[in-house]
């Protein structure tokens, strides 16, 4: 989920240009000094039948990425840009995001500033607009703005 406006920007701009390559953007996330800062871009095909994105697919859309990144300017000075596959541990974002990963389990944070900030659980998917978690027995809802990061816990047998 992009907390910052750099990152909501980055990521508005690169949402715009990914359906004429294909592309799904599944995260932007900025990290790294202000004098050095590394983009994260993680990316995946838009068309959900095609297994994940492979590295060769990830290093031929780097050049229009790293096109709509310069467009826009963000920083000052020079940056480093980072695309890769969602990986096991795949951020989801987006609303069809918690439909699509309903069934796996999941670390959700939130933004709360008091109580419980971290929940590991089976996500259950979108109910009534609010992603559903189920942790410790007991289901927790969210509206999509109080998630500050939810990331698919992979499973290793």
């Amino acid at each position: 989920m992009a907390s910052t406006d750099i990152e909501r920007g980055i990521l508005e701009a690169l949402e715009a240009a990914a359906p004429a390559h294909g592309i799904d953007v599944v995260d932007v996330e900025v990290v790294g000094s202000s004098k050095a800062p590394v983009v994260r871009v993680r990316i995946d095909h838009a068309d959900e039948t095609l297994p994940t994105i492979t590295l060769d697919e990830v290093t031929a859309q780097s050049g229009w990425v790293n096109e709509v990144i310069d467009e826009r300017d963000p920083f000052a000075g020079s940056y480093t840009l980072e695309i890769s596959s969602p990986g096991l541990s795949r951020p989801l974002r987006k609303a069809h995001d918690f439909e699509r990963f309903a069934g796996e389990d999941v670390s959700l944070n939130t933004f709360d500033r008091e109580g419980r900030r971290h929940y590991t659980g089976r996500l259950k998917g979108l109910v009534d607009g609010k992603v559903v978690v189920e942790c410790d027995g007991e289901e927790f809802s969210f509206a999509l703005d109080q998630i500050k990061s939810c990331k698919i816990k992979p499973k290793f047998d």
